[in-house]
C-alpha cells in the first residue's frame, strides 16, 4: 500500500461531532509521529466542546478507499495589515499507510481553496524544525519560512500567573 508514487483519488469532508473519536486517533498518531505523545492532554469530551459547541476549530478530513486518510485541523486568524483573516493550520497529518500518494498536497490544495474562496489573505503554519520531509514537501509547494519572526508561547502555570499579574 503505502509509498508508491501513485496519486489517490481523494475526496474531502468536514468532521462531524461523531467523528471526535477519529479526530483523537489521529491526534495521537500525529503526536507520536512528532515525538510529543507525553503532551496530548486532548480526550473526546474537550474536543467535542471546543470544535463543535464552542467551534474554534474546524477539522477537514481527507476521504481515500473509503476512509479517513488524513486530516487538517485548522482556524481562522486576524491580520491588520491585510485587514482580512488569514487561515491558520494547526496540524496536517496523512496517516503512514497513504503517504507518497499525493494526499497532502491535497490537503494544502483544499485549504487553499477554501481561503480563496472565503477571500482570506493567507495560509500559514508552523512546522517542526527537524522535520525536513514536511519542510521540502511545504517549500515545494510555494511555502516560504517566516525567518524573521519568532513564536512565542505561554502555557499551564506561565499562563495562570500571567492572567494574575
Amino acid at each position: 500500500m503505502g509509498g508508491n508514487s501513485a496519486e489517490t483519488a481523494v475526496t474531502f469532508r468536514q468532521a462531524q461531532r461523531k467523528d471526535v473519536g477519529v479526530i483523537l486517533q489521529m491526534i495521537r498518531a500525529l503526536a507520536a509521529y512528532e515525538r510529543l505523545q507525553d503532551q496530548v492532554t486532548a480526550t473526546e469530551a474537550v474536543l467535542e466542546e471546543w470544535l463543535f459547541d464552542k467551534k474554534k476549530a474546524r477539522v477537514l478530513f481527507a476521504m481515500a478507499e473509503g476512509r479517513e486518510a488524513g486530516f487538517a485541523v485548522y482556524f481562522y486568524n486576524f491580520s491588520t495589515f491585510l485587514g482580512r483573516a488569514g487561515i491558520h493550520l494547526e496540524d496536517l497529518f496523512v496517516l503512514p499507510e497513504f503517504r507518497g500518494r499525493g494526499i497532502g498536497h491535497a490537503i494544502l490544495k483544499r485549504l487553499a481553496g477554501i481561503a480563496q474562496e472565503e477571500g482570506c489573505g493567507r495560509l500559514e503554519w508552523t512546522c517542526l524544525d527537524w522535520n525536513e520531509p514536511s519542510i521540502r514537501f511545504y517549500l515545494s509547494r510555494g511555502a516560504r519560512p517566516m525567518s524573521d519572526w519568532t513564536n512565542y508561547r505561554v502555557e499551564g502555570a506561565a499562563l495562570r500567573k500571567l492572567a494574575q499579574e
